[in-house]
């Protein structure tokens, strides 16, 4: 079983990303506290020497500044703005989507691979997508999928049968 691996992180966390599988690239994702630049200057470092891929929640234009290797767009962004955007020819934005009109909407913004979520129900989605529902909305689309959500170590062997690009989370990581 191998997938590219997607670990999200809302600050920079030394131990958590040290000790993450040599396939994963980060996600910096913090909605809830001002953006540490400091925080995001220090997780570009390490992972630049881990040689993980790092990307950017919600804000392409530091992710560029910074020179990061993408941006992440949350299902909740449908703004069009961001195909405004010169991107840098290694530079790769990924989505989110939860239903077939969030999926739309990522392939308007020109996204190069796409989060579908939440696949598994978690304690923070009461309501996953199943493997048969998601197998259905990953049709429906060319992006090469990434699933989300739930993902546990007693579920993961399910994700087989999906056979996604990869695989993301936040809670995976750290348990």
């Amino acid at each position: 079983m191998h997938f590219n691996l997607y670990c999200f992180i809302n600050n920079y966390n030394f131990n958590l990303i040290n000790n993450l599988p040599k396939t994963t690239s980060i996600i910096f994702r913090n909605y809830k506290y001002p953006l540490g630049i400091d925080s995001i200057i220090k997780t570009k470092k390490l992972c630049k020497k881990l040689n993980y891929k790092l990307y950017l929640a919600n804000n392409i234009k530091l992710a560029l500044k910074l020179n990061l290797d993408g941006a992440y767009i949350p299902a909740f962004n449908s703004d069009f703005k961001i195909n405004s955007y010169h991107l840098k020819k290694k530079f790769t934005l990924i989505g989110s989507a939860h239903n077939l009109k969030e999926i739309r909407t990522k392939e308007l913004q020109n996204v190069d691979y796409l989060f579908l979520s939440p696949l598994f129900v978690s304690k923070k989605n009461k309501k996953g997508l199943g493997i048969y529902k998601f197998i259905n909305l990953s049709k429906r689309t060319k992006k090469k999928i990434i699933c989300l959500g739930g993902i546990n170590k007693d579920n993961i062997k399910k994700i087989n049968l999906i056979k996604p690009y990869g695989i993301a989370g936040i809670s995976y990581f750290q348990n």
